[in-house]
């Protein structure tokens, strides 16, 4: 969905992964998703310098090129995104 905006706030956890809620806005409507995050998954995904926000913001744009907003699931982790589009890793660490 090309002019979606995507906001991601950081939740905070104190134990287990990276946690963020995420809200993709555009055509009138929102949707929100709730999107952990391994700290070696970042490590290794990641571009040099990037915050964890702005990488979690490129993992939304990939998806909603790729599908409706409303077709993201609600709850997922950032690890399984290669089985649904396997080009992901090579894509967003590139």
């Amino acid at each position: 969905m090309l002019g979606a905006r995507i906001e991601v706030t950081d939740l905070q956890r104190p134990d287990g992964p990276l946690t963020f809620e995420v809200v993709v806005g555009g055509g009138g409507s929102a949707t929100r998703h709730e999107v952990t995050l391994s700290q070696e998954d970042f490590e290794r995904l990641s571009r040099e310098d990037e915050t964890v926000e702005a990488f979690i913001e490129r993992c939304f744009a990939f998806l909603v090129e790729r599908e409706p907003k409303e077709s993201i699931l609600v709850s997922f982790d950032v690890s399984v995104i290669p089985r649904y589009f396997p080009e992901f890793e090579e894509t967003i660490s590139g």
